[in-house]
């Protein structure tokens, strides 16, 4: 029975540590949907196209940050193209994220989580 222990026990630790991983995958491109949806919420709440940019950047940072995603690289893209009465705000995010970070193990890998969303400008609401 001991040994029959000490041969499945390795196998449910790697079984566990890969339901741990897929969790912790999924969260992680959940937060980045989440990321991209405030930067385009946020955007669509400013009254200037150049602050849009500049506030949907800050809040896809600031959402990333607190749901605990570390970007090696992050990359922010807000389309104000549109900006105005009626028109469509898009946010783009684009993270990097090392796997040895989301599985445990400092697999020297990585992937990227790209998501965009995008927002209407309120038609009754006056823009600069």
């Amino acid at each position: 029975m001991s040994v029959e222990l000490v041969l499945v026990t390795p196998a449910l630790l790697l079984l566990l540590m890969l339901v741990v991983m897929g969790g912790r995958y999924a969260q992680a491109r959940a937060d980045v949907d989440a990321a991209a949806r405030e930067a385009a919420r946020a955007a669509s709440n400013s009254r200037a196209a150049a602050a849009a940019q500049v506030v949907g950047r800050d809040a896809a940072r600031s959402s990333l940050r607190e749901g605990g995603v570390t970007c090696r690289s992050l990359d922010v893209a807000v389309d104000a193209a549109e900006f105005g009465p009626g028109g469509l705000v898009t946010a783009t995010v684009s993270c990097t994220v090392d796997l040895g970070d989301l599985t445990g193990l400092r697999v020297p890998a990585s992937r990227v989580f790209r998501s965009s969303f995008s927002e209407p400008v309120d038609a009754f609401r006056g823009t600069t």
